[in-house]
């Protein structure tokens, strides 16, 4: 009878500390991705001007900066916008200026955080034989999938109200 309650104790003890080892591993993945999302956060908060962002008289510098924030296939896209955005921006010498108003963490794991991004965008165009400058402002959401490379958080997908790149 002694070594029947031994061996229910025993299976017990195992079973109770089976659960708690799984609970202590979600608990360090959580806070993992907590801080992940709060270094993904601010890292997205500091490049969307970069990368929503350029002026028609340096957009080949502007457009390579946006790039040295990127990866993957985004930085792929960067450098081919370059062959259709140069050549309209600079015959329209246009300006478009981004400044973020609000962003929030949306999903967040220790290596991948999707980060939604409140901006405010300023665009002023001189199209040739126009009398006066086109101005517009308008406000937009964008998504930006973070992952991290290094110590560096990157986008590696952005997408917007109009569309994904």
């Amino acid at each position: 009878m002694r070594v029947l309650v031994i061996g229910v104790l025993a299976a017990a003890v195992l079973a109770l500390s089976g659960v708690l080892w799984v609970l202590w591993s979600d608990l360090r993945n959580l806070r993992d991705s907590e801080s992940a999302g709060t270094h993904a956060l601010a890292a997205a908060k500091a490049v969307a001007p970069d990368l929503l962002s350029y002026n028609y008289r340096t957009i080949e510098e502007d457009l390579a900066r946006a790039g040295g924030h990127t990866t993957g296939e985004l930085t792929k896209h960067f450098q081919q916008l370059a062959t259709t955005l140069v050549p309209t921006a600079k015959a329209q010498k246009s300006v478009q200026s981004t400044a973020v108003a609000a962003a929030a963490v949306e999903k967040a794991t220790p290596d991948r955080v999707e980060v939604l991004l409140f901006v405010n965008m300023g665009t002023v165009k001189e199209p040739p034989g126009a009398a006066e400058p086109q101005q517009r402002i308008t406000q937009n959401r964008a998504r930006f999938v973070m992952t991290r490379k290094d110590s560096r958080w990157l986008v590696a997908e952005l997408s917007t109200l109009l569309g994904t790149a």
